[in-house]
């Protein structure tokens, strides 16, 4: 059972660390929580218990009617109609609880989700003065909750009157019989079936409630079960297809009638894009919201698997090369810049692929080096889960450096520079143009002077390629682009 439930576990676990994207869109945190915790531990817990307790009280059972019916063969009569309706009542029990126990794990589930959204939101809780509310929206998902825990008592109430009716049957019989063969019958040998046939009634209770809550758990397995068979991301390495060790070479990056959506049945976010972009070219990409500006670049990271169409960098298709193969060759600065909790350095260089001298030289070049260095624990300096004890510009900042260590030949800046004020964001962009001048640069960008002297501006709208040349061309165009350099005193 241990190595049952450890199986199990890790091939849960294997398997929502490698789902898509699209998965967590569509699951509640809560859900996710409710199948690692609850279920896990009635497959840990309570299923190995369930099995040892039936197995004692059938084999205890199984030895009370043998010994009754050995002593008086004429209880064989009774055990046939004892037998079905012990039957008849642990099935009908057996089917409802299962069900009832399924409608109370679906139920717990919102409990799980609200409780992390309300930790996760207790300062603006808090400021709007909304305790009672959420307090009260938690009573609302506990009661409904209770709606399926509390007929599941009522069940087990249901079987005990039943369960208890059979063993005082048997006690009854086996008395009876003993007092009809008397004459036949030692006292010792009555006495000893009878006292057997006494603590029937409890054995028989608790074999039909470990059957039931045995039935009822394997539920969690089931649950657990579909989790574990998700359906994963693409393979990590794909060996036949593996590129070569310096691959990207120049960092060109083509688009061929490229479609996308984000989940099976939802509309495209992304139509027919063709497109080529030579390496070296700082593309800037700009577009009203829902445009598909941060999809374009999901896609090139394969978070989002093409719907038609293909995407070559440097003519090698990234929907034939593995996953690590592709991510590993790009560099993206996102708009929620990411820390983990752990220090300065390990968030910066993960796997310790760089010394201290190339970790200062990124920090210098991201402006943190006077911070760092200011700090007693320099590169040691500890960062809280999510980077809550520095600034958001100080993480965006952070994640800049991480790029710059990395140096890879694709850059993409997802409105990497939107929490930061323009002094800092003008120092970051002449970084960006030093020290990536041969990288190719995407820029999804959320102020338009940031991208005036790229090489090209491609203008989307509605998943579509609206406008796609250099700026200046554009502006003379007076399209959808003049219209937002005009907006932004630009034109």
């Amino acid at each position: 059972m241990l190595r049952a439930a450890r199986v199990i576990h890790h091939n849960m676990l294997h398997a929502i660390l490698r789902a898509p994207q699209a998965f967590f869109e569509a699951t509640p945190s809560g859900r996710v929580l409710n199948r690692f915790s609850k279920d896990v531990d009635t497959i840990d817990c309570l299923i190995p218990e369930n099995i040892d307790i039936w197995m004692r009280t059938f084999w205890y059972t199984a030895t009370v009617l043998i010994t009754c019916s050995a002593l008086t063969p004429i209880f064989f009569i009774v055990i046939v109609p004892l037998t079905l309706f012990f039957w008849w009542v642990q099935r009908f029990y057996v089917a409802t609880s299962r069900q009832l126990k399924r409608l109370e794990s679906v139920s717990r589930s919102p409990i799980y989700s609200h409780f992390s959204e309300t930790i996760t939101g207790t300062s603006v809780i808090r400021a709007f003065g909304r305790h009672s509310a959420f307090i009260q929206i938690s009573d609302m998902k506990v009661d409904e909750n209770q709606k399926s825990y509390y007929p599941g008592i009522v069940a087990n109430r249901w079987l005990g009157i039943r369960i208890e009716f059979i063993g005082n049957c048997i006690v009854l019989f086996a008395a009876l019989f003993a007092v009809v063969d008397r004459n036949s019958l030692e006292p010792g040998l009555v006495g000893f079936s009878v006292s057997y046939a006494l603590q029937v009634t409890m054995s028989l209770n608790w074999m039909v409630r470990m059957s039931s809550d045995l039935e009822s758990n394997i539920v969690a397995v089931e649950r657990v079960k579909e989790y574990a068979e998700t359906e994963t991301e693409a393979p990590w390495e794909v060996v036949e297809k593996k590129p070569a060790a310096e691959w990207p070479g120049t960092g060109k990056v083509e688009f061929h009638d490229y479609s996308v959506r984000y989940r099976e049945g939802l509309d495209l976010v992304l139509r027919n894009l063709t497109l080529s972009i030579n390496g070296g070219e700082k593309i800037g990409i700009v577009g009203r919201t829902g445009a598909g500006k941060s999809s374009m670049t999901l896609c090139l990271f394969r978070l989002l698997e093409a719907a038609s169409g293909e995407i070559t960098i440097d003519g090698v298709k990234v929907s034939e090369i593995g996953l690590h193969d592709l991510r590993s060759k790009l560099t993206i600065i996102p708009q929620e810049p990411v820390l983990f909790s752990g220090s300065l350095r390990m968030n910066l260089d993960p796997f310790d692929s760089y010394s201290d001298e190339e970790v200062w030289k990124a920090l210098e070049l991201s402006h943190l080096k006077r911070f760092v260095n200011n700090h007693p624990s320099k590169l040691d300096l500890t960062c809280t889960e999510g980077g809550e004890n520095l600034s958001v510009g100080q993480r965006q900042l952070v994640c800049l450096a991480r790029a710059l260590l990395r140096k890879t030949r694709i850059l993409i800046l997802d409105e990497a520079t939107a929490a930061i004020d323009l002094e800092t964001d003008d120092l970051i962009q002449s970084t960006i143009r030093t020290q990536f001048e041969d990288c190719t640069v995407f820029t999804i960008a959320h102020r338009l002077n940031t991208i005036m002297d790229y090489t090209r501006i491609l203008v989307l709208d509605k998943g579509q390629i609206a406008e796609f040349d250099t700026p200046t061309n554009l502006i003379g165009q007076k399209g959808i682009f003049y219209g937002m350099a005009k907006d932004a005193g630009l034109a």
